[in-house]
């Protein structure tokens, strides 16, 4: 969603430019219109860049790279925990959960109880400390990209607000110039 309010406020933030063009156009024929010496300046004068024409009317938008990576890294754990989630996962395991712990190497095999049943039970709750750990680093990782873009659009809001004030008061300008022909 974050990401779709990015594009939707580049291309806003492009329509005001293309819009603070065309009045500096409209401003300069009003200046032909009002006087013969406004349209020999106007002749004089070196004419304003043209701007490039948009691709498909849509301008390129980038979310930033934090926020990308922060959401392929969310996926990438997502789909691992969906993998090893009992629930989630699809019921083709011939083993049982206990084979695991023969795989343990003999350092962690001594920080568990002897009795098989407590360490099946504290090797259980090590493995989901484990995934909590991993989905709340999934969701800190998240957090500070969607931060980060929230920045970088409040950023732009700023400059699109600034943008559009000008434009206010060059429109009543140019409206109070018109009343006055």
């Amino acid at each position: 969603e974050l990401v779709r309010q990015g594009e939707a406020l580049k291309r806003t933030e492009q329509m005001v430019d293309k819009m603070d063009q065309d009045l500096k156009t409209s401003q300069k024929h009003i200046n032909s219109i009002k006087s013969v010496w406004g349209g020999l300046v106007n002749y004089f004068k070196a004419k304003p860049p043209e701007s490039k024409p948009e691709q498909n009317g849509t301008p390129e938008y980038y979310a930033n790279s934090r926020l990308k990576e922060a959401m392929m890294s969310s996926k990438e754990q997502e789909s691992k925990y969906q993998e090893s989630h009992p629930n989630l996962r699809k019921l083709d395991n011939s083993g049982s959960d206990f084979g695991k712990a023969e795989l343990l190497s003999s350092v962690q095999r001594d920080s568990y109880p002897k009795n098989q049943h407590l360490r099946a039970y504290h090797q259980k709750i090590d493995n989901n400390l484990d995934e909590m750990s991993s989905g709340l680093s999934r969701l800190k990782n998240l957090a500070l990209g969607l931060q980060t873009e929230i920045e970088e659009q409040d950023d732009m809001l700023d400059r699109l607000t600034k943008k559009v004030e000008t434009l206010d008061v060059n429109i009543k300008s140019t409206d109070k110039k018109v009343r006055q022909l």
